[in-house]
């Protein structure tokens, strides 16, 4: 069963339509018990990352989620601010994240290249993917995905970057530490692609 992680922020309702659509079992969790059962778990994130993570803190899922995931080795997919919430911390904020895909969140104001940029990072981009990873499988090579931010991930180790998109420099967009993701992008608004990623995370 995927569980959804509800702690206050996301768009909870649209994973649960975009599940529903692919006739995959889903359910919302709002407590630690809500998560018992979970096959797979879904961290979305919207918003500023301390806000994000303070809510995670005092949601009272914090330790169950981590106790799934990294004892059980239950996969998580976290979408967003819920992907840079998998980071070791954040420019944007002062509180520690998960540290689950070592790394820290970047501001695209804090690199040359991309400082003078609209902000934020908004609308549709390609993606170049890492061959064969299985949240790729069906896609073909440069899939588009729509973005909305103004911070990215900066992996600390390559080998756990499994695809990049280019906002003046190329920045890791999805990342993967084992059974460990995440994406910048939002694939409930990424129509048939980000559908696809969903359902590859939910059977692989």
């Amino acid at each position: 069963m995927i569980r959804i992680v509800d702690y206050g922020v996301g768009n909870i309702q649209a994973f649960m339509t975009m599940f529903k659509r692919l006739d995959l079992p889903a359910t919302r969790a709002r407590t630690a018990e809500e998560l018992e059962g979970a096959t797979r778990l879904i961290l979305p994130g919207v918003g500023a990352f301390d806000q994000a993570m303070h809510l995670l803190n005092q949601s009272g899922m914090r330790q169950r989620l981590e106790e799934l995931v990294l004892g059980q080795q239950v996969p998580v997919l976290g979408i967003c601010v819920g992907m840079q919430m998998l980071a070791t911390g954040s420019d944007e904020g002062v509180l520690p994240g998960l540290n689950w895909v070592p790394g820290r969140v970047r501001s695209f104001d804090s690199h040359a290249q991309s400082k003078d940029l609209p902000m934020p990072h908004m609308g549709w981009n390609d993606l170049s993917i890492q061959a064969g990873h299985p949240l790729f499988r069906d896609f073909e090579p440069e899939p588009r995905f729509y973005f909305l931010h103004s911070y990215y991930f900066e992996c600390e180790n390559p080998a756990h970057v499994a695809a990049r998109a280019d906002y003046g420099h190329a920045f890791d967009c999805v990342v993967s530490n084992g059974h460990i993701h995440g994406v910048q992008c939002h694939p409930e608004k990424s129509h048939h692609f980000g559908a696809q990623l969903l359902k590859n995370f939910a059977e692989h």
